[in-house]
Parts: structure tokens; C-alpha cells; sequence
């Protein structure tokens, strides 16, 4: 009776090479995944200006979906695998179109074809008043100054391909009514919730460690923005 011939390519854990490669192999694993999610599907930011106050606030940390409006291939016009397209009142991140080293995030007002107005701080599409309950306004003598800069806009209108975008605090965004309009082929993708927020700006020192917890705006984890 001849002896049964042993498995030889099935190993006990820790036999293959030692628990270094194991350790490697899991953190490469790790790192392939979070490198395929970052890319193709969710990517964090973190909100570093008031500009779109008081529906983000500098110190939140947001996740941002990148595939439902598609996938840009570089260096070709349009994109593939689309869900969904941007819609009026959708929060975006684009590639900013005066430094493409930097990435802005602002409300989408006008779509393709649509034509935008400003009368006295009155956002118009089509000559129809937007609704718009997320705004922010600066007060006083401030928002005097800003009148003559910000509040009005002659009719522009927004060709193919193209978004016109603004900051929810008006008077304190760099937005579409300086610089233009955002190429659809510059969006990232939509803002989807806040994940962590922490507020700075409260006064706890380094040397207050066990403070840090009081930093974090515990009310704003898993808002979801719209």
C-alpha cells in the first residue's frame, strides 16, 4: 500500500516567510485599497477658509463621492461610467481654474444654458429668484463696502460644459462672479458629510493635551451636506 503523498501548498500561518512578509503583505493590501477607494471612489478633504460658512466651517473634514458624476480620462474631453450630472445646489470640488495645484469647493448655482443674475445680493437663474435658506452675509458697515463688488451681476450665461458656482458666504468667497466659470471636466466630485470637525481656535495649548477633546465639534460628525 503505497504512503499518501503530503500537501505541500497549503502552509500553517506564519510559515511563509515569517510574520514580517505577513505584516508587508497586509500593509501593501491596505494601501492597494486605500489607493483604489481614494482614487475611484471617496476622497477626504479638509475645509481650510470660511468661504462657504455656515454650511462648512474651517476645521471640518469632509468625504467627497468622486465616481457619481464619472471619471475625467486625462487629456480627452467628457467622461465614462456617469451616475449623474451636477444639479443646481449640488456642493462641488473642482480644480481651481486660476492654480490647478489647488482644489475649491463651492454650490453649484448655474447649469449649462442657464442664464445668472445678481440684483442687490438676489441670485436670479432664468430671471426667476433662487431660494437659497444656506446663505451667509457679512453685517454693517462691511457689508456696505462689499456691495458695489459682490451684490451685482450683470446676466451671464452659462455655456456647455460649464458651471457657475458660489461660495454660501457671499461676502466672503472668491467665487464664479470673479474668475468664471468651472469646466465640467474639473470637478472631483460632489461633497457627501462631514466625517471630523475640530475648532483650533479655542485657546487649548500644547501642554493641555487632555483638553483636545473639548476642540472637536462632536455635533457636526456624519452631517450630511446638501
Amino acid at each position: 500500500m503505497s504512503a499518501r503523498t503530503p500537501v505541500t501548498d497549503i502552509h500553517p500561518p506564519g510559515k511563509r516567510g515569517g510574520k514580517a512578509r505577513e505584516y508587508a503583505e497586509a500593509f501593501g493590501m491596505a494601501l492597494l485599497i486605500a489607493l483604489v477607494v481614494r482614487t475611484l471612489l471617496l476622497q477626504a478633504f479638509k475645509i481650510p477658509s470660511s468661504s462657504m460658512e455656515n454650511t462648512l466651517l474651517v476645521g471640518d473634514h469632509i468625504f467627497v463621492n468622486k465616481f457619481i458624476y464619472g471619471y475625467h480620462v486625462p487629456y480627452t474631453k467628457g467622461r465614462i461610467l456617469r451616475f449623474s450630472t451636477p444639479k443646481r445646489g449640488d456642493i462641488i470640488v473642482f480644480v481651481f481654474p486660476e492654480d490647478t495645484s489647488k482644489d475649491f469647493i463651492k454650490r453649484v448655482i448655474g447649469l449649462p444654458g442657464d442664464t445668472v443674475e445678481i440684483r442687490r445680493k438676489t441670485v436670479l437663474v432664468n430671471g426667476e429668484p433662487l431660494e437659497e435658506p444656506y446663505t451667509r452675509f457679512a453685517d454693517g458697515m462691511d457689508a456696505e463696502l462689499l456691495v458695489r463688488t459682490r451684490d451685482i451681476l450683470p446676466p451671464v450665461r452659462v455655456p456647455a460644459g460649464k458651471l457657475f458656482v458660489m461660495g454660501d458666504n457671499r461676502d466672503r468667497s472668491y467665487d464664479s462672479r470673479f474668475w468664471g466659470f468651472v469646466e465640467m471636466d474639473a470637478v472631483i466630485g460632489k461633497a457627501l458629510f462631514i466625517y471630523f470637525s475640530i475648532d483650533w481656535n479655542r485657546g487649548v495649548g500644547w501642554t493641555e493635551v487632555w483638553r483636545y477633546p473639548e476642540l472637536v465639534r462632536w455635533d457636526r460628525l456624519g452631517h450630511v451636506l446638501k
